[in-house]
């Protein structure tokens, strides 16, 4: 038979109120905590690896704006389409690179240059470049995560209308017709 010890009926100065414990000394709940533990163990790894591929991600997509934030700027300040796109390839090169990101492939794309090149003077114009880069993911430990993952950034810098440029990459000019007697 087994003896229990009751509660304390009320605290006394000094005294604490327990629960109640057999006179074993062996606690009717001790093998509770374990099992939680065993339990609850799986499910928080699971959401801590989460949140580090989330953090993963959100900065690697930050790196990538910046360096399409950096490639359309630096292509903006260039007096030539071609320096515009040297510059901006390597902006952006040196940006992701500079954030640690290995990207698997990565491209550096203007949508625009030559038609901003080619703007007159006194009007308004803008550059846009693309950049994507694929991002490995396969050092995370979480099933259905895919091994890569494509992120990309799109932005657009506006030229200044005053400043002077130079047609280096735009289309060539029409040859004057010989037939016309035109120089």
């Amino acid at each position: 038979m087994i003896r229990w010890r009751g509660l304390v009926p009320a605290a006394q100065p000094g005294q604490r109120i327990g629960r109640a414990r057999r006179v074993g000394g062996h606690d009717s709940q001790s093998g509770n905590a374990a099992l939680e533990l065993i339990i609850l163990a799986p499910v928080i790894i699971l959401l801590i690896c989460m949140v580090i591929a989330a953090g993963r991600i959100a900065i690697a997509q930050g790196s990538v704006d910046a360096a399409a934030r950096d490639a359309a700027r630096q292509a903006s300040i260039a007096r030539t389409p071609a320096a515009a796109l040297a510059a901006a390839q390597a902006s952006a090169s040196a940006d992701l690179a500079g954030d640690g990101l290995n990207c698997q492939t990565s491209s550096i794309v203007p949508t625009n240059l030559d038609a901003a090149f080619g703007t007159p003077l006194g009007q308004p114009a803008s550059v846009t470049f693309t950049v994507s880069c694929t991002v490995d993911l396969s050092g995370l430990v979480l099933r259905g995560l895919p091994g890569s993952l494509a992120l990309s950034s799109t932005f657009t810098s506006p030229l200044d209308p005053y400043r002077g440029r130079s047609l280096g990459l735009g289309p060539a000019a029409p040859a004057a017709d010989p037939a016309s007697g035109g120089a």
